[in-house]
Parts: C-alpha cells; structure tokens; sequence
C-alpha cells in the first residue's frame, strides 16, 4: 500500500480539526472533472464530520490533458498568501466549466484580494514551487490519476466516487 510523502507539515492547506486523530489528504487537479465531483462530497464530509478529521489539499495539475490545470493551481496559492486558499480553491471548483484565463482574476476580484499582490504571487517562483512540490509529493507517494486520497498516510483504493465510500473509510480509522 502506498504511503503519504512527505507527511503533512506546515506547506499544506488544511481545514477541520487540525488536532483530530485523522488527517484526509487529497491530490486535486482543479480541471478534473472527478475532482470537481469529489469537492460537493468533500464539503459535506467536513460540514458533516469536520471536527472529526483534518483535510487536507495538496496540487496535482495534470498539465498534458487539463491546460489550465497548472494555472489555477497557482490562483489558488496565490490566493493562499493572501489568507484565501480555500476561498479561492472552492470558486474554481464551483465554477470548472467556465474556467477560462482570465478567471482568476475575476474570482480574486470577487474575494477582494489585493489584485497586484494577487498578479505577482501568481508568476512568482515561490507559488510555482509549491505547486511543483505538491506534484513531486503525489509522485513519490504513488498518486497516478486525480483525485487520489490518503488517511493518515496511507493510500485510500476504496473510493468509488460516492459520499459514503469517503465516509466509510474515515469511520474505520476512528
């Protein structure tokens, strides 16, 4: 069974309980559609059971057959130096089907970001880096398609793409 590396640590975006026994980790590309899928289910789990286990998001942009996979990756961190990852994370996944270039600023726009901050933390090598190194993670940690999940560092293979199977397994670590 494939393991989580690196483990969680300071670099990750996460919500819930940071203090829970469970940590929930998924490899996300903002373009897939599976991912896209996966966010409503993600957000009732945490609505749900979110004082029960720490989420976590780590980026998977799959560049060759999402084109703008790796660009909204960088909004979203982007909008993260500015305290609104999540804010950031759920607009482009709530909007997917619209993404286009100039979304991004539309959507930082709309989350009142400071749009010059916003444009130069999108191109800056640090916000690369963190995409690039969330990518490596899911490599060295076995993820081959999106989304892909982990519990306290070990691969979840049981999700079937439905709210319980998500359920079912974060109730079998408690």
């Amino acid at each position: 069974m494939a393991n989580l590396k690196p483990p969680v640590n300071e670099h990750d975006h996460y919500t819930g309980n940071t203090n829970a026994s469970i940590t929930l980790v998924e490899y996300g590309d903002y373009e897939c559609s599976h991912c896209a899928h996966a966010h409503p289910l993600l957000k009732q789990l945490l609505e749900e059971k979110g004082d029960d286990f720490e989420f976590v998001f780590r980026n998977f942009p799959l560049n060759e057959v999402h084109p703008l996979a790796m660009l909204s990756a960088l909004a979203a961190e982007a909008a993260g130096k500015q305290h609104k990852f999540w804010e950031m994370h759920d607009m482009i996944y709530e909007n997917q089907a619209q993404l286009n270039r100039d979304s991004f600023v539309d959507f930082a726009e709309a989350l009142s970001l400071n749009l010059e901050k916003f444009a130069a933390d999108l191109q800056s090598e640090a916000t690369t880096s963190k995409v690039e190194n969330d990518f490596e993670s899911g490599i060295r940690s076995g993820v081959n398609g999106t989304p892909s999940f982990f519990i306290n560092g070990r691969k979840l293979n049981s999700y079937d793409g439905t709210y319980e199977s998500l359920k079912n397994a974060l109730t079998q670590q408690e």
